[in-house]
């Protein structure tokens, strides 16, 4: 295995990372602030009719689907992640949500393809209106982000697909906090549900 960046004698200080904390912050606000409005409150109403929700994504927005799963399931909702041994087949009068930045993540867009034969709806979160993802979406909520390959962008100075994957974390707690504050479930209610078997 060859050098990497870290083999270099650099001295990494506490101003440093504090100068990146801010660049993160910054980036997270000014992103999430972007996002139409509308497109979220279609979203979180998908959510909320659905009989059963099924989350489906790759690499690290898949992880932040599988953390939105857990908060809706601690709701009380339906909530299953796709892939898991024990998640049944999706149905008419489901819901499957979907995350790709790109919006041409191949298991991710097969997800949506097979969702939509089966009656079900789609939700997408994606950076990219004009993808696959985005044509199968019955919703569509656009992260004004950059994509993974698109190195050279002067939408933000963090790697890769960072600053899509860090929205969309903060916009699924969003719409978890907001579903949560209409009813009328104390903290400790949800806290019965967390798992157990840890």
């Amino acid at each position: 295995m060859g050098p990497t960046a870290l083999d270099s004698p650099i001295r990494i200080n506490a101003r440093a990372i504090l100068t990146n904390l801010s660049l993160v912050a910054e980036e997270v606000t000014s992103t999430a602030g972007q996002v139409d409005g509308d497109q979220l409150e279609a979203l979180a109403a998908s959510i909320r009719s659905a009989e059963r929700i099924f989350v489906s994504g790759a690499g690290r927005s898949g992880l932040v689907l599988r953390m939105a799963a857990m908060r809706l399931m601690h709701l009380g909702l339906n909530v299953h992640v796709a892939g898991d041994t024990t998640t049944p087949a999706i149905r008419a009068g489901d819901l499957l949500l979907v995350a790709s930045g790109s919006g041409t993540t191949a298991g991710v867009v097969k997800a949506a393809e097979t969702a939509a034969a089966s009656g079900a709806r789609v939700a997408a979160v994606t950076t990219n209106p004009g993808s696959r993802l985005a044509e199968l979406a019955d919703t569509v909520v656009i992260v004004p982000a950059a994509q993974k390959t698109d190195h050279g962008s002067g939408v933000t100075r963090q790697y890769s697909g960072s600053l899509f994957e860090q929205v969309l974390f903060v916009l699924t707690e969003s719409i978890f906090q907001t579903l949560w504050i209409h009813t009328d479930a104390p903290a400790e209610e949800l806290w019965l549900r967390h798992a157990n078997l840890e």
